[in-house]
């Protein structure tokens, strides 16, 4: 998808937002209104004999009444629909879930140069898990995955929880996945750009990461007008499938109040060629804010920004599935500083 797409994308999902957001304040209010307790009167029934007039409404002024004749809040007593975004905490992530795709709407996570020398985790041991938080009702499921041609995609990877078991183990709960095509883009450019990541904590020693899932529009062939279509995979239909995914990058520089490098990236979720370059898919943070509905540096002062890419060369080091798998508690190989790229990097091949 490009820049250009993704701008217009962006652009579409501000107006909606705008609309979105000003039903969600007028929600607000509405609910600050319903705190206190309310207390209900039943008019007395009309007599079947001799028709009831209707009470007059107290009015303030003309064609205004000094009490609303409704209480459209009055539903809450049943219950509120939502959204609701399950919140998941665990050690080696956070998360919140999309109760209507099946999928996370972003999963953070941390890793540090410590974090990252520490292998008390085994992947061998760990296993693919429904999250029992979710409701039922709500809930990805193992089955749904049987066959579907996708692979079970981590947001948080597990290797970048190996300092324990029990943190490695809860990045293989669904509610941690996405369906992902495997050759070509989770085994292969994803996996890739996850050990980037890994790597910039050579440069940096905090780095803090939010991925997730998109549901882009593409433009019809045949009307040219600008459509969302995503499979769903499960029997019935349950998890959808992304059309793109997210990875925004914070690179701390460890100080109190310091700066932090910026990376946001947009990739399809498709084979990519592994010769691609990684900048190809930056696009900035405000347009991705805008098209996921989502905000992530709304607190962080501009004056503290970077850009990560023009710190440090943002490239990928291509390594074959098998070989990562044997390699899984090797030391990660340090990007580059800008300018300095080493030739083993897509930028040099």
């Amino acid at each position: 998808m490009s820049k250009f797409t993704l701008a217009i994308v962006a652009g579409a999902s501000a107006a909606v937002g705008a609309v979105a957001t000003a039903a969600v304040f007028g929600s607000r209010k509405q609910q600050d209104g319903v705190l206190a307790p309310t207390t209900t009167t039943t008019p007395p029934l009309p007599s079947r004999t001799t028709p009831q007039h209707p009470s007059p409404i107290p009015h303030d002024g003309p064609g205004h009444p000094a009490i609303p004749p409704v209480d459209p809040s009055g539903l809450f007593q049943y219950g509120f629909p939502g959204p609701i975004s399950d919140l998941r905490t665990t050690p080696s992530l956070t998360s919140s879930f999309n109760r209507t795709t099946r999928n996370p709407n972003w999963s953070a996570e941390h890793i540090t140069p410590l974090s990252l020398t520490i292998s008390h985790g085994d992947r061998r041991h760990s296993v693919f898990t429904e999250d029992p938080s979710i409701l039922m009702k709500f809930r990805a499921k193992l089955a749904d995955y049987f066959r579907s041609g996708y692979d079970r995609g981590h947001q948080v990877p597990a290797a970048d929880a190996k300092w324990s078991q029990e943190a490695m183990d809860a990045t293989f709960a669904l509610s941690n996945m996405c369906p992902q095509v495997g050759e070509g883009f989770n085994r292969d450019y994803w996996a890739h750009f996850e050990d980037f990541v890994r790597r910039l904590t050579s440069f940096y020693p905090s780095i803090r990461v939010v991925t997730g899932p998109l549901y882009l529009p593409k433009r019809d062939p045949v009307d040219s007008k600008w459509k969302v279509t995503y499979e769903v995979i499960g029997h019935p239909p349950n998890i959808a499938v992304p059309t793109h995914f997210y990875k925004i990058i914070y690179a701390e520089d460890g100080k109190v109040g310091g700066n932090v490098s910026l990376g946001a990236f947009v990739l399809p979720n498709d084979r990519i060629p592994n010769d691609k370059p990684l900048q190809d898919f930056e696009v900035p943070v405000e347009a991705l804010e805008r098209a996921s509905g989502l905000e992530f540096v709304g607190l962080l002062d501009e004056r503290r920004r970077r850009k990560l890419c023009q710190e440090i060369s943002c490239s990928v080091i291509v390594k074959q599935y098998a070989e990562r798998q044997k390699t899984f508690q090797t030391p990660n190989q340090p990007p580059s500083v800008k300018g300095q790229v080493p030739a083993t990097t897509l930028t040099q091949r």
